[in-house]
């Protein structure tokens, strides 16, 4: 099994920001390369879906105290599916954006509700819908500049394939949603170098902490999966693996009783 590919592991182990880096740092920003687009483009004939914005999500308040407390993996999920506003909410709090201007595509001067160096913004967040009201299920990928579901394509053997990539794992396929999410090196590559492959290794944990956090406030659980087939669930999201690869995973349903 490949559950990692060996060159992203060895430049994650590799890069440090090492004094020859800084003095001559040899990035595409420095040899003037014009900026990598921060989100991927849809096609026309593709179905957006709109999402509940910020200001009109009514989640029942809870203190960080207490989600912070009450933080842990959850591997059993009940049949209770996800709303709209809560998948809205879910989607916000791990990669929505706060503050942008009109050149939001290419700027560096996006401020998503989770951290990126140089505000490079790497994810692309997709998602393995089985259970959310109003929603087929299947692929689908979050246009977090718009605020809207893009979906992608709906396929019957999706939860045998993702149970298979997660190795064996059944209950990954029995959440609501499973968040997948997939980076672009060459967004943070483009600033950072060598050294981006460290940042987006970081900045994974960022996301999914938000989301560890954010579930508390709706009554479900998720549980980070780290351990997969890189390329068969590279495949399932129709990511190449090297330009964009998967990097993290988590089931999303309401807690079983």
């Amino acid at each position: 099994m490949n559950f990692y590919p060996e060159d992203i592991y060895q430049h994650i182990i590799a890069s440090q920001f090492n004094a020859e880096f800084m003095a001559n740092p040899k990035t595409a920003q420095r040899e003037s390369q014009p900026k990598p687009a921060i989100e991927k483009p849809y096609k026309s004939n593709e179905s957006l879906i709109d999402l509940l914005k910020p200001e009109k999500l009514q989640i029942p308040p809870i203190s960080l105290l207490s989600a912070i407390q009450n933080r842990c993996s959850c591997r059993k999920f009940s049949n209770q599916p996800l709303t709209i506003q809560e998948l809205s909410f879910l989607l916000w709090a791990t990669q929505g954006v706060k503050k942008a201007n009109k050149n939001a595509k290419y700027t560096d001067n996006l401020h998503k509700t989770v951290p990126s160096a140089g505000a490079r913004q790497p994810f692309e967040t997709y998602l393995i819908i089985n259970n959310i009201e109003g929603l087929k299920k299947g692929l689908y990928r979050y246009l977090s500049l718009e605020h809207k579901l893009c979906f992608i394509r709906n396929e019957q053997n999706i939860e045998a394939e993702l149970i298979e990539a997660c190795i064996g794992q059944k209950f990954v396929a029995q959440g609501a949603v499973i968040f997948i999410w997939a980076a672009i090196p060459y967004r943070t590559e483009w600033r950072y170098g060598v050294n981006a492959y460290k940042i987006i290794a970081q900045e994974t944990g960022h996301i999914c902490q938000n989301l560890y956090l954010a579930v508390q406030a709706i009554n479900a659980g998720t549980c980070a999966i780290s351990a997969y087939d890189q390329k068969m669930i590279d495949k399932i999201i129709d990511v190449d693996g090297k330009n964009e690869l998967a990097v993290y995973l988590a089931p999303v349903g309401k807690i079983s009783s």
